[in-house]
Formats: C-alpha cells, sequence, structure tokens
C-alpha cells in the first residue's frame, strides 16, 4: 500500500494522526503555521484521502504498523505525536506495540474499547443512509473515487461487531511508557467521559483534561488557540 503524508517545518518530529473519515488536512485548523521547534509528521491514514488500502479491511491495529513503516522510511525513531478520534485509537496500539518509541503523546476522544452506544452508532454508519450532502463532504476530503468513500463508511459499519482491534486491559494500558494528556468531551456520543478517565486511571505518567461541554473532537473552533496551547507544551515538556 501507499501512504500519503505531509512534512511541515523543522525541529522535534510531532505526528499528527486525524479522525476517522477525516485526513491529514484537517490539523490546518489547529496549526494553520507549524509550530516553532517542530517539525510536523502529517500522513493520511489507510484508505484516507490520498493513501491506498487494497485489503479494503481496516483495523487500528494495522494503521499503527503502517504508522511506524513510513516513521521508519524517514529515519524517524523517536516522537511525539497527537491522535484525534481514530488516529487516538492508532496511537494507543502504536504506544503499546513499540513503547519506547513515543516520548509524549495527547490521546483525543480516545476510548480503549467500543462501549454500547458507540456500536449502536457505527451500526446506522451505512453508505445507503449517506446524504448527499455528506457524499459531498466524502468527496473532496476522499479522492480516490466513490468505491473508496463507501469502503470507509462500511469499515465503520463493521467496527459495530468488531471485539480484538480496541480491547485494552488495564494492564496492558500500564505498558505505556509515554507522557500522555488524555484530551476528552464531557458530552462525547460515543464514549462516555467514565471511559477517559479508565484510561487516566490505567496509564502511568498520564494526565487529564475534561473539556466542560464538549463533544467528540472537542478540539476546534473556538477551543483551537486553548489546545494547540497546551498540546505544544506538553510535548514540549513545559507543563501548562
Amino acid at each position: 500500500m501507499t501512504t500519503h503524508y505531509e512534512i511541515r517545518g523543522e525541529g522535534e518530529p510531532l505526528l499528527l494522526l486525524h479522525g476517522f473519515t477525516g485526513t491529514g488536512a484537517d490539523w490546518r485548523h489547529i496549526f494553520k503555521e507549524p509550530p516553532a521547534g517542530f517539525k510536523l509528521v502529517i500522513p493520511d491514514l489507510r484508505g484516507h484521502g490520498r493513501s491506498a488500502n487494497p485489503s479494503t479491511t481496516f483495523t487500528f491495529r494495522q494503521c499503527a504498523l503502517d504508522i511506524f513503516a513510513l516513521l521508519d522510511e524517514l529515519k524517524i525513531e523517536r516522537f511525539s505525536a497527537i491522535g484525534l478520534s481514530g488516529g487516538a485509537l492508532t496511537l494507543l496500539h502504536m504506544a503499546t506495540q513499540q513503547p519506547a518509541r513515543i516520548e509524549a503523546m495527547v490521546l483525543v476522544s480516545a476510548t480503549h474499547y467500543f462501549p454500547a452506544q458507540a456500536r449502536a452508532i457505527m451500526g446506522q454508519m451505512t453508505v445507503e443512509s449517506r446524504t448527499g450532502e455528506e457524499w459531498a463532504v466524502m468527496r473532496q476530503r476522499h479522492v480516490q473515487g466513490d468505491d473508496q468513500i463507501r469502503a470507509l463508511w462500511m469499515n465503520v459499519n463493521a467496527m459495530k461487531d468488531s471485539v480484538d482491534d480496541m480491547n485494552f486491559t488495564p494492564p496492558y494500558l500500564a505498558t505505556i511508557a509515554a507522557r500522555t494528556l488524555i484530551v476528552h468531551g464531557d458530552r462525547d456520543p460515543l464514549y462516555p467521559v467514565n471511559i477517559a478517565v479508565e484510561m487516566y486511571a490505567s496509564i502511568p505518567r498520564s494526565y487529564l483534561w475534561i473539556v466542560p461541554n464538549g463533544g467528540h473532537g472537542p478540539i476546534f473552533g473556538e477551543r483551537s488557540n486553548r489546545f494547540r496551547e497546551t498540546a505544544l507544551a506538553f510535548v514540549g515538556e513545559q507543563h501548562p
């Protein structure tokens, strides 16, 4: 498979992983310019945007292997990372597959398992139920044709039955070595806030930021400046 990625800026490597059905370009809403002292590595995840997915199937475990392959190709051994939703789930796999490689990471709207309410929403995500407006938005993001978009929605729907990809127990989370900031909205419709608390209790060297009245991905719009400042301070070891 091929992975599309962008490099922006110079300095310490900072990996940015977008959410499911998003693309790397989404991070321009947070980082309009590369922050001083960081080299941003911004891929499109497997099957998203300009990245291929020949298998048509999708797991976050495989995404983690893809991203490690990219970092190896770029000769980046140790790095920090920010992941949003599906990107954060990919980071959980990366942080447990090769714990020594991640210095610090920020997990936004993450989960270590799929709760019932998330599975119910996934079950409603079918190709047939998508509106014309949703098709138009997806066509702007995913440029490899309608088959690519259908595959993504089918992948989401299949997650409702997945029990082995996102299945992290507290002892498994305890193997994570990276300093970890968990950012979670207290009104997240997919993953209730107690999930963030459970991860905080299980991951050593973790910090928890609950965003009041925040939904899924509570880092955009009026919150983007505060998130950018806090996340960069955290991965740069300047704890706010």
